[in-house]
């Protein structure tokens, strides 16, 4: 009879008309996020064809962009030294920033007594409110000479004979390169990688830690064992969401990263551009219909390095996440 009440009470509740407009409403919100994101690949594509027509996959592989000739050259637009500068600087920014937020959040969340950790880590979500102009004024003025002075030259004393990691600090410290840049988004996606992750490890079950304590197992045990294993999904899938800002990221890389040229190299000294900066330093001047059309594929190929970048790190939070359960089971 209980059995029976229940579900008489559940097809009431299911019947309620409040609940269907509720269910209607939200997925209509859903359904105009949706189409919003569609519109706006739309929007790119049809404005992008006169360049995708004229040079095809050749856009994507192709390393001269010369807006001047475009009658002479016919392959005169090429992407991938913009692709180039935008893998690696977010990918400098990522390798900096998960290891200090990583362990930021660790000692907040676990180590420091909360006089301590909750200003900390208050002061450094402060970070994220600071617009991306100011990083860009405060890194012309005192990142790019700190790393022409001192850092740079410093990594080529230590570096600079290593046979394959020589390569990276090849050439002259000019400061405005993609390291210079790196650094900028690193400290740029520091706060969201450290929040999110701080969040995510204070939702460890609390038994889980406890358990282990009272088995005698140390901190480090504690934390490498039961902690970390538990939120490493988490942390990867926060670590991504960082790595997404980097790469939209336009005015603070413009002012730091050099604009100066579209070499490809292993170096990391080299000034360069990413496709943010690229498109907010050329833009204005797109005074041909080809021009627009290649500064606009631009857009569209950001929002393609995007995607595979999100799409890969779902698989492998996906992956960590399956593996962690079994493991558990």
């Amino acid at each position: 009879m209980s059995r029976s009440i229940f579900s008489r009470r559940g097809a009431a509740r299911a019947a309620d008309p409040g609940d269907r407009v509720f269910a209607a409403l939200v997925a209509a919100m859903s359904s105009v996020v949706i189409l919003l994101v569609v519109g706006f690949v739309v929007l790119l594509t049809i404005d992008s064809m006169p360049s995708i027509k004229r040079f095809g996959l050749g856009f994507l592989s192709g390393s001269i962009w010369n807006p001047v000739e475009t009658e002479i050259n016919h392959l005169n637009f090429g992407a991938l030294p913009y692709i180039f500068g935008t893998v690696v600087t977010s990918v400098i920014a990522l390798v900096i920033a998960t290891p200090l937020a990583l362990g930021s959040a660790i000692f907040v969340s676990e180590y420091a007594p909360s006089w301590l950790g909750k200003p900390v880590s208050f002061i450094i979500e402060l970070l994220v409110a600071i617009p991306s102009v100011a990083y860009g004024i405060w890194g012309l003025f005192v990142l790019v000479p700190l790393m022409r002075g001192t850092v740079e030259p410093f990594l080529q004393q230590i570096l600079g004979h290593i046979p394959i990691l020589g390569a990276l600090v090849d050439g002259p410290p000019f400061g405005q390169d993609l390291l210079t840049g790196g650094v900028v988004l690193s400290i740029m996606i520091l706060p969201t990688i450290l929040s999110l992750s701080r969040e995510i490890i204070a939702q460890v079950p609390r038994l889980q830690k406890e358990g282990m304590l009272a088995l005698g197992a140390t901190r480090w045990e504690v934390l490498s064992q039961a902690i970390l294993p538990y939120a490493r999904g988490g942390i990867i899938g926060a670590a991504m969401l960082g790595l997404a800002r980097a790469i939209g990221e336009t005015m603070a890389v413009t002012m730091v990263i050099g604009n100066s040229s579209t070499k490809i190299g292993a170096s990391l000294f080299t000034p360069g551009y990413t496709i943010a900066s690229a498109i907010a330093n050329q833009f204005t001047e797109a005074d041909s219909e080809i021009y627009f059309s290649a500064i606009v594929e631009l857009g569209l190929v950001l929002l393609l390095v995007a995607s595979v970048f999100n799409i890969a790190s779902r698989f492998l939070v996906s992956r960590l996440t399956r593996r962690t359960g079994a493991n558990n089971a």
